[in-house]
């Protein structure tokens, strides 16, 4: 006989295993910035593959045809320029987050998806974010090196200037958040929409067009350096590209040792930066 609660333990194990996949997908999809894949475009990756190969396909010039020049003639072929094609390969990561369920003691189904979803959202986002360095570097100009709005102009127009006409978005850090929200509800944008939506909810909009974004992952710490404090990164769909295995899994398995169940939720996934042109990393 099934025990109905809203709590669960290893002896209510039905009450249990369907609400905690429940939660730990939905925190973890509601924590990642990339996990959905509208930012950082993501491929699905065969079971029992280890990787990813995605085909970066060169510009090819197109050939003008006059008709004084003879091109017309139907018997003659105008002259045809392949487009290059070269792959990268996508090493896929497995990220797993562990808790150990007794059978004495219930525990809220909610708060046990919440941790796991949330451990899951935290190490895939850093992976990505982490790639990030591999970008174009720009550096900071504002006073003190503090991110500008001037500073994001100039990487758009960079983007822009490498051939990028599709949409852009943003990633701010949090060491510059409060610096770009100073700027915003300063003089220059008083009483302007955009200055009151900033302050009145806290968020960005977009800037120049850009989406703007904040994650506390971006800097030194994640990228494993010193001294190269990222402000903000700018790019396009284009510049990364990431790889998952089937996305966020929920396993429960019993565990004697322990009295209980593990409670395991992984992702297998990866990201590479594709065209490093089509992103910029703004520096403080």
């Amino acid at each position: 006989m099934a025990y109905v609660n809203e709590y669960g333990s290893g002896i209510n194990l039905d009450a249990m295993v369907t609400p905690v996949k429940a939660a730990t997908v939905y925190a973890a999809h509601e924590s990642s910035l990339y996990l959905g894949g509208q930012l950082v475009p993501m491929i699905q990756v065969p079971a029992g593959s280890a990787s990813a190969q995605v085909p970066l396909m060169g510009s090819v010039t197109a050939t003008t045809v006059s008709a004084s020049g003879g091109e017309t003639d139907p018997g003659v072929d105008f002259a045809s320029t392949l487009a290059s094609n070269t792959k990268k390969t996508i090493a896929l990561d497995l990220h797993a987050a562990r808790t150990v369920l007794r059978d004495l003691g219930g525990i809220d189904t909610d708060d046990m998806g919440r941790i796991l979803g949330n451990s899951i959202a935290t190490a895939f986002d850093k992976a990505i974010t982490d790639k990030m360095e591999n970008l174009t570097f720009q550096a900071g100009a504002g006073a003190a090196n503090l991110l500008t709005v001037t500073e994001i102009a100039t990487a758009v127009g960079t983007i822009r200037g490498n051939g990028e006409g599709g949409e852009l978005f943003g990633i701010v850090s949090t060491d510059s958040y409060a610096n770009l929200m100073n700027v915003i509800g300063g003089s220059a944008f008083a009483g302007g929409e955009f200055q009151n939506s900033a302050l009145r909810n806290g968020f960005f909009g977009s800037v120049f067009g850009v989406p703007l974004y904040v994650s506390s992952y971006l800097n030194d710490t994640t990228w494993g350096t010193v001294g190269k404090d990222p402000a903000a990164v700018i790019m396009s769909r284009d510049a990364m590209k990431g790889a998952v295995q089937g996305g966020v899994k929920v396993e429960v398995a019993r565990r004697p040792e322990a009295v209980g169940f593990d409670v395991v939720a992984s992702i297998a996934s990866g990201v590479e930066v594709i065209d490093a042109s089509r992103g910029v990393v703004i520096m403080q």
